[in-house]
């Protein structure tokens, strides 16, 4: 992408994202994703009430009286943004999934900003193609999204376990981690090996799983002969638009996907969301940090 061109993509993205972080998603992000450590504040004499769990020991032996630890909230979080950069993302019949999937990186990481977190980015695609680590500030921030919207990667593919199994290798400590791809990966990836991975890593981390779709995926139009190539595997085939049985057979393979992702996250216990190009994502996104906020 040309300099002037990929500043202006940049600018704007902030300006919104910005915008969006401070006026909707601020308090929403705050109740949705709170912390989930308990950290050593101080020590002090026992109180009827306080738990015996909490005794101090060694204190209590030296001063000859009960002392008991104080445990406050762990309030800072580490946000991991896991960003799909394969090559199915540069299609959009509206706009590129990619620049959605950057656009939704920013706002995620800016709300984590305006709450004092640290984000991080692993970038992916049927390997791990970069790994950001987790820092604050708007110069940081500014990195992430350079990086997502104008990465060259060296690999087509998706491998959504592979880049979950580095992020549970990476970050030994509990963060809150948005997954966020068009889901598009390879047969063997569809169920077990997916949902084992995902199960795993919300044993340790909260993960959620934002899926970035085009309209374009699910519905052809009728337009005679056309020859359509895979953007990760290279093949191409063609196809005959005017037969009612392909086109019926596209949104029917869409339909029964959409279901089997929503099973998968179902049983591995991780909130999931489909956003599309050619809608507004915020909207969907706040009535996501809503319900996560009743939880």
């Amino acid at each position: 992408m040309i300099a002037t061109e990929l500043i202006k993509k940049i600018r704007k993205i902030e300006i919104r994202t910005r915008g969006l972080s401070r006026q909707v998603f601020a308090g929403q992000y705050h109740s949705a994703f709170k912390g989930h450590g308990m950290t050593f504040s101080e020590v002090r004499e026992y109180q009827y009430g306080d738990a015996i769990r909490n005794i101090d020991w060694n204190v209590t032996a030296r001063f000859n009286k009960p002392f008991v630890k104080v445990f406050e909230e762990e309030r800072e979080l580490t946000v991991m943004l896991l960003v799909d950069v394969s090559g199915s993302n540069d299609f959009g019949t509206y706009r590129y999934k990619r620049e959605l999937m950057t656009e939704l990186a920013a706002v995620l990481a800016f709300s984590a900003l305006q709450n004092n977190d640290k984000t991080g980015v692993i970038l992916f695609s049927d390997k791990i193609e970069r790994f950001i680590p987790p820092k604050k500030g708007k110069k940081h921030i500014m990195r992430i999204i350079l990086e997502i919207l104008d990465f060259k990667a060296e690999n087509t593919g998706t491998n959504i376990p592979e880049a979950i199994k580095y992020l549970n290798h990476i970050i030994k400590k509990r963060a809150t981690v948005f997954v966020i791809s068009d889901y598009l990966v390879p047969h063997e990836q569809d169920t077990d090996s997916m949902k084992d991975a995902f199960r795993l890593a919300n044993r340790k981390h909260d993960v959620v799983a934002i899926q970035v779709a085009d309209p374009g995926e699910n519905q052809i139009p009728d337009v005679g002969l056309v020859q359509l190539t895979d953007p990760e595997t290279g093949k191409t085939r063609w196809i005959d638009t005017n037969r009612h049985a392909v086109r019926e057979g596209l949104t029917q393979w869409w339909l029964q996907r959409q279901t089997q992702l929503k099973e998968l996250f179902s049983k591995s216990g991780v909130d999931f969301i489909t956003l599309t190009t050619d809608s507004d994502y915020v909207i969907p996104l706040v009535k996501l940090f809503k319900s996560r906020g009743g939880k």
